[in-house]
């Protein structure tokens, strides 16, 4: 019972951790950082603290085929560079709140996968909670005010695309694990992920955030804490709980950011976007209900 009871704790630490994104994201940008230079400190700081680890821990886990090469290379590019650019831009313009609410509708996007590249059969059961994540969307996203959902379109739209990445990156790792550890996964996505975000980067604008120390300290800060700390106290939460059960623990970091967004930055939603994000996160938590517990 208390195995249990640390793995939930960790589990809603992670939660915790991965909701303070937006904060160091908005906070970030408001120095003046390209919201693209951002990413790729968050990514690159993550690669090369794991890579550093596993080096001097686990150096044998570090071998890649030629195979794993490219399948690591679609990984990089759709399951953490695309996620990662969305991601923050549906905070920029959408808001803390919706845009995790928005991302959290992962687990649709992977039974719509499942079902049409897997194989898996989609049960009527399933389909009803599709359509109630979508209806929560479709709140979510003001479809009840044109000029507001006009407005906040292209946030809706980044959103939506940083649940679909998030998705796949949620298939790229579940396919990675076969052959290789979790740290292993994470390390190689996220250093493919990296490299598709270094051509994008001013070489002045980079000399700038590593030259200012309180911009570099903050930048360290996000690869370490949300980024690796939230990845760490998951995975560790993972060996004490199911993952279905774990999942939907999880599925609190966009009620977490949303407040954090409300209390640090004013971000408020509206009464049908709340309940629109109460329907997608009643169905994501119905849908991990509905896995087999792992």
């Amino acid at each position: 019972m208390r195995r249990e009871v640390g793995g939930y704790g960790l589990v809603l630490l992670a939660a915790v951790l991965w909701a303070t994104l937006g904060l160091f994201y908005k906070g970030l940008a408001a120095s003046g950082l390209p919201l693209l230079t951002i990413v790729f400190f968050r990514a690159g700081v993550a690669a090369v603290t794991l890579f550093a680890v596993l080096l001097w821990q686990e150096r044998s886990s570090l071998q890649l085929s030629g195979r794993d090469g490219l399948f690591f290379l679609a990984f990089g590019l759709f399951g953490v560079a695309a996620f990662y650019i969305v991601y923050i831009y549906a905070i920029e313009w959408a808001g803390m709140g919706v845009a995790a609410v928005l991302m959290y509708t992962a687990p649709v996007w992977v039974s719509l996968y499942s079902a049409l590249f897997l194989g898996e059969r989609l049960t009527p059961q399933r389909g009803g909670i599709l359509a109630l994540a979508f209806l929560g969307c479709v709140l979510v996203g003001r479809a009840y005010d044109p000029t507001g959902m006009r407005l906040n379109g292209p946030g809706i739209l980044a959103g939506l695309g940083a649940g679909i990445t998030y998705g796949a990156y949620t298939i790229f790792s579940k396919v990675a694990q076969r052959r290789h550890t979790a740290w292993a996964t994470l390390a190689f996505g996220l250093g493919f992920g990296t490299l598709f975000l270094l051509p994008l980067q001013s070489p002045p604008v980079l000399l700038r955030a590593l030259t200012t120390p309180t911009l570099l300290f903050w930048l360290v800060m996000l690869g370490l804490v949300p980024t690796l700390g939230g990845g760490l106290a998951f995975n560790l939460g993972l060996r004490r709980v199911p993952a279905s059960s774990a999942s939907v623990v999880a599925t609190l970091e966009p009620v977490i950011a949303a407040a954090l967004g409300w209390a640090v930055w004013g971000e408020r939603m509206e009464w049908p976007q709340i309940l629109g994000a109460a329907l997608v996160l009643t169905a994501v938590a119905l849908l991990q209900r509905n896995l087999p517990n792992t």
